[in-house]
C-alpha cells in the first residue's frame, strides 16, 4: 500500500506544513507514505504525469482557497489513469461543505475535516492494516460502497506536545520558506475568518518551542514564519520566546510572526527596541479603520493603541512591518476604505498590503453575505465583487491603486521618490489612483516593465500631470544607486563629464567597490554608495555626503 499526500503550493517558495505534519503523525507507517509538493503554476498534464509516475494507491490533497480549482481537476482525471485509486481530501477549503463536496466529486472516497493528524493516522493504519472500519475514524464524513454519504463524530482536538516535529530533514525545504507552529486556534471572532470557529486557544509548550527552534538555528535557517494566529495573545509566552531569541540569536535567522499590535505590552515593547536589525518581522492585520466597520465584523481593535505601537516599532529602525487592509468589509465604501488607507499609509509601514474580501464558507460573513448585499466570485477565492458600499467599477478602481502600491511603494525601489512626490498630494490615496489611471489609460498594466522602465513611466506621469521638479530625478537616481551599483547609467542622472576628475580622485581614495554619484543643486553634492557596508536591516548601501 503506498499513500501519497499532495500539496499544491502557491509558490514554489512556500512549503506546505500540513502534509508534513500528516506524515509525522502517522510515522508507523512512514515508509508507505511519500510526499509530493506541486503550485498552481505548473501545468497539469505535468503534475498528473509525476502522481502517475508514483502510482500510489492512495492520493490525500490538501486543500486551501489558491488551490482549489486545480485540486478539482485532478481528482477528476486521476481516476482515469490509476485504476482503483482511492482518493481523500483535506484542509480548511472542504472542512465546512464536506457532503456536497463528496455530492459533487464522485471520483473521492472522503473527506478528513479540520485538524487531520489523528484522522490521518487512523486511516493509513485502516488502509494499510486492513482492519477496522471508516465508521470507527472520528472527523471524517466518506462515501459508502454503495453511494451513501455518511459522517462520523467530530475528532477531538489534539494536545499539541504530542505532534511530531517535521523538521528532520531540511532537504525537502531548501531555498522555501518555513513554517512553524507554537499555538492553534484564536480568541476573536472576525466574521470573516475561519480561525473565528474555534477560538480555544492551544499551545505547544514553551520548553519544547525553544528545542525546535533550536535546530532552525543551529541549521542557519533564513526565515522561520510563524503561523500562530495571534502570536502576542499572552505577553508573559511572548516576552520569555523574544527574550530566549534574543540570547540565543544567530544573526542570520529572520522570525516572522501574526500580532495583534495594540496588545503588545510596555515590556514587550522595550524587548523590541534590544532586537538586533532583521531578528523579527510583524505582519499586523488592521483591516479598516472604520469604527462601524470593526464593530459589525465583530473585530477587537484599540485603533490608536496600535498606531502608537506601529510608531514606535517604527523608529526602531529594525523591525519589517507588514500592515494589511481589507476592501469590500460591510459599511466601508469607497471613502472609507481610502480614509483607513491614509490613515494606515501616514504610519510609514514597510509594506501596506491592499487585500479583497473572501467570502469562505462557514464563516459568519458567508451567512450574512445576502444581508450586506456582497457580490463574490462564485469559485475559489470566493473573492468580493461587489458589496451595498462598494460597486464592482470601485472594486476595479482599488486593484488598481493595489498593483500600484506593490510596485511603487512594497517594492522598497521608490521611497525618497514617493515621499517627495507626496509632499504634493493631501492624500496618498488620490497619488496611486491617478497613477493606476495612467497606467490604464496608457495601456501599461498589460505589460511586464523592466525597473527603469517604471522610472520613466512615473517621469512621463508627473511630467502630464504638471507636477514635474527636478528633485524628482535626484530622488530617482538616489532611488536606484542606494539598492545596487547599475550596469547601466539612467538617462535621467547627471552627466558626469564636468567632474570627471574630482570623481577620478575620489574613485583612488575610496577604491572600486564603490559609486560615486554627483547631484546637482545650486552646487554639485557628491555622494558616496558603499555596497560593502550596506545596512542590515534595509540592505541599503552606506551613503555619505563627500566634502
Amino acid at each position: 500500500m503506498k499513500i501519497l499526500l499532495v500539496a499544491v503550493n502557491a509558490k514554489y517558495i512556500h512549503s506546505n506544513l500540513a502534509v508534513y505534519s500528516l506524515k509525522a503523525a502517522a510515522q508507523a507507517y512512514a515508509e508507505q507514505i511519500e510526499i509530493a509538493e506541486y503550485t498552481i503554476n505548473q501545468q497539469i498534464d505535468i503534475i498528473l504525469k509525476d502522481i502517475y509516475t508514483k502510482q500510489p494507491d492512495m492520493v490525500a490533497f490538501s486543500c486551501y482557497i489558491w488551490n482549489r480549482r486545480v485540486v478539482d481537476e485532478l481528482v477528476g482525471e486521476l481516476p482515469k489513469l490509476l485504476k482503483g485509486v482511492t482518493l481523500w481530501v483535506g484542509g480548511p477549503e472542504v472542512s465546512y461543505e464536506a457532503e456536497d463536496y463528496l455530492k459533487k466529486h464522485r471520483t473521492i472516497t472522503g473527506v478528513m475535516q479540520r485538524e487531520g493528524e489523528k484522522t490521518f493516522c487512523r486511516l493509513s493504519s485502516y488502509y494499510i492494516e486492513e482492519t477496522g472500519s471508516l465508521f470507527e475514524i472520528p472527523g471524517i464524513v466518506f462515501r459508502t460502497s454503495e453511494g451513501e454519504i455518511c459522517k462520523t463524530e467530530d475528532a477531538s482536538v489534539l494536545d499539541l506536545d504530542q505532534l511530531p516535529f517535521v523538521y528532520q530533514d531540511f532537504t525537502p525545504f531548501q531555498h522555501k520558506i518555513i513554517y512553524y507552529e507554537s499555538s492553534r486556534g484564536c480568541p476573536f471572532a472576525c466574521s470573516y475568518c475561519l480561525s473565528s470557529l474555534e477560538q480555544r486557544v492551544r499551545y505547544r509548550s514553551l520548553s519544547l518551542v525553544k528545542e525546535e527552534l533550536s535546530i532552525f538555528l543551529t541549521q542557519k535557517v533564513p526565515q522561520v514564519k510563524f503561523v500562530d494566529r495571534t502570536f502576542n495573545l499572552h505577553p508573559d509566552r511572548t516576552k520569555e520566546l523574544w527574550s530566549w531569541l534574543i540570547e540565543h540569536d544567530n544573526f542570520i535567522t529572520n522570525f516572522h510572526f501574526e500580532i495583534a499590535a495594540d496588545l503588545l505590552t510596555e515590556e514587550e515593547l522595550t524587548l523590541m527596541g534590544r532586537m538586533r536589525p532583521g531578528l523579527i518581522q510583524l505582519e499586523i492585520g488592521v483591516q479598516s479603520t472604520n469604527p462601524a466597520t470593526i464593530c459589525e465584523i465583530d473585530r477587537t481593535m484599540n485603533l490608536s493603541r496600535l498606531k502608537e505601537n506601529v510608531r514606535r516599532i517604527k523608529a526602531y529602525g529594525t523591525i519589517h512591518q507588514h500592515l494589511d487592509l481589507i476592501a469590500g468589509l460591510p459599511g466601508e465604501d469607497l471613502r472609507s476604505f481610502q480614509k483607513s488607507f491614509d490613515e494606515i499609509f501616514a504610519l510609514e509601514p514597510e509594506q501596506l498590503q491592499l487585500g479583497f474580501l473572501k467570502v469562505l464558507k462557514g464563516t459568519k460573513m458567508h451567512k450574512k453575505a445576502k444581508e450586506y448585499g456582497i457580490i463574490c466570485h462564485e469559485f475559489p477565492p470566493y473573492e468580493v465583487l461587489s458589496t451595498r458600499w462598494l460597486t464592482y467599477q470601485e472594486i476595479l478602481l482599488l486593484k488598481g491603486v493595489e498593483e500600484m502600491v506593490e510596485i511603487y511603494y512594497n517594492s522598497g525601489q521608490f521611497i525618497k521618490t514617493i515621499q517627495e512626490i507626496l509632499k504634493r498630494y493631501d492624500s496618498p490615496f488620490d497619488f496611486f489612483h491617478e497613477l493606476a489611471v495612467y497606467y490604464e489609460d496608457n495601456g501599461y498594466e498589460v505589460v511586464s516593465h523592466s525597473r527603469m522602465a517604471r522610472y520613466e513611466i512615473l517621469r512621463t506621469f508627473l511630467k502630464e500631470k504638471g507636477l514635474w521638479e527636478r528633485i524628482y530625478d535626484r530622488c530617482m537616481v538616489y532611488d536606484l544607486y542606494i539598492r545596487e551599483n547599475l550596469k547601466s547609467r539612467p538617462s535621467f542622472a547627471a552627466n558626469l563629464t564636468p567632474y570627471k576628475d574630482k570623481l577620478k580622485a575620489y574613485t583612488k581614495q575610496y577604491g572600486r567597490q564603490v559609486h560615486i554619484e554627483v547631484f546637482e543643486e545650486e552646487r554639485p553634492v557628491f555622494v558616496l554608495f558603499d555596497y560593502q557596508r550596506r545596512n542590515p536591516f534595509t540592505k541599503q548601501a552606506y551613503v555619505e555626503v563627500l566634502d
